[in-house]
């Protein structure tokens, strides 16, 4: 059954037979055609003590196909000067690229057949986890990643799927087994798990039949849903350091869990945080800590509501001898909003810019596609681009003011500090 809304961007969205979802929205801004496909299949998928089997997944998913080999791909992607970019988050692995119009019924093929059919062949599985293999140990020698990964595990758990790196540890790295691989694609990958969404210079309904043809013949049983628990509320701060003297600067991890995306005080929560240093500079931890103490490299706030309750993270990069009056700094601005809370510009201007800030970001068909799979994963529905402004202006300022007495509590702060630092 198909859908379509009447404003703002006004996407075609059809469920197929066998459950897969395709999102159309036909523009003209360029001759060219943007895809993002996802399937519900992030690292949540990770089976026990086997931590990075999704992140390795995603880099071998496109190294072969039980059709095509690794070579082959490369060469019909290649040919059409296009870039595959293969993704994972928690909960979703995406397969995105941009490619002409005259090309996008044989690149939504190859991009199927990847995501439907991954051989994931012995050769091309070595070769992707040397590399990953490769990646996280420079993240071992990253003050910064360590600062978030050992957060993340102070706030969810390290077994939590929330609390252990995405890109797993070397052990469970070197164990994961093409086998095991093609066994995690067969149980977690279905065409009910898939959303794609096409948006550029083809016909809706053009490409609502290219899917048909694509992913419509591709049938497995639902997987089994998969327990995500929300973790508790912290009782108490708590404080990690990761001593890692041989570096220049500090950096420091400080946060919270916070909400989910579907609760209610989500907007007056996103317009709080951002007040507060969503974009740096901008906000009150910058304005104190980076221009008028001038003691961060970097300091900023990041918001990431999700499925359960997501973590707000203020991240800083200090130098050694700062690492104290930062996070007393920190502590201070979360203390004053609050008690204090915003004022009344501060809330207007966040508010402005947020709204302001929404064209931009659906200027691309690439950043269209983005904007459509998340309102899709989230439930947001199809007219969301139109909503999304007066969803920000009914926000008042007593919302946004007890969203930060709900969140921001520094005595249940968890705080870790990475680099040249020791207690």
């Amino acid at each position: 059954m198909a859908t379509s809304i009447q404003a703002g961007l006004a996407p075609r969205r059809v469920a197929l037979g066998n459950g897969a979802v395709v999102i159309a929205k036909e523009t003209h801004k360029t001759p060219a055609v943007a895809l993002h496909v996802a399937v519900r299949a992030g690292s949540i998928i990770d089976p026990p003590g086997l931590p990075g089997a999704a992140f390795l997944l995603s880099r071998v998913i496109d190294r072969g196909t039980t059709t095509r080999t690794a070579d082959r791909i490369a060469e019909e992607l290649d040919s059409r000067g296009i870039s595959l970019a293969v993704t994972v988050n928690r909960h979703q692995i995406s397969a995105s690229c941009t490619c002409l119009a005259e090309d996008f019924d044989d690149v939504l093929t190859i991009v199927a057949d990847i995501l439907i059919a991954p051989s994931v062949p012995d050769g091309e599985l070595s070769t992707r986890k040397g590399e990953v293999i490769t990646a996280i140990r420079q993240d071992q020698d990253n003050p910064a990643i360590r600062a978030v990964e050992s957060l993340m595990a102070l706030l969810y758990g390290a077994a939590h799927p929330y609390g252990r790196p995405q890109k797993g540890t070397i052990e469970s790295v070197e164990a994961l087994a093409a086998a095991r691989l093609r066994d995690l694609h067969r149980e977690r990958f279905a065409p009910g798990e898939l959303t794609a969404v096409v948006v550029g210079e083809v016909d809706a309904a053009r490409a609502i039949d290219s899917a048909e043809r694509v992913f419509g013949g591709w049938h497995a049983a639902p997987p089994r849903p998969l327990d995500v628990p929300a973790p508790a509320r912290a009782a108490s701060r708590r404080r990690l350091v990761v001593p890692m003297m041989n570096k220049a600067q500090a950096d420091i991890a400080y946060g919270f869990v916070s909400i989910s995306r579907g609760d209610p005080a989500y907007y007056a929560t996103w317009l709080m945080n951002n007040a507060l240093g969503q974009y740096a500079l901008g906000g009150r931890l910058g304005d104190n800590i980076r221009e008028r103490q001038g003691m961060a490299y970097y300091v900023s706030s990041i918001l990431d509501a999700n499925v359960i309750p997501g973590p707000l993270l203020v991240r800083a990069g200090v130098s050694a001898a700062n690492v104290d009056r930062a996070i007393a700094a920190i502590d201070y601005e979360l203390t004053q909003i609050r008690t204090e809370g915003l004022t009344p510009k501060e809330l207007n201007e966040t508010r402005q810019f947020l709204i302001g800030a929404m064209p931009r970001a659906l200027e691309t068909n690439a950043g269209i596609a983005s904007f459509l799979q998340a309102a899709e994963f989230f439930g947001l529905g199809l007219d969301y681009d139109v909503r999304l402004p007066s969803l920000l202006a009914a926000v008042t300022l007593d919302e946004a003011n007890a969203a930060a007495r709900r969140v921001l509590d520094p005595d249940r702060a968890a705080v870790v500090v990475a680099g040249p630092y020791q207690e």
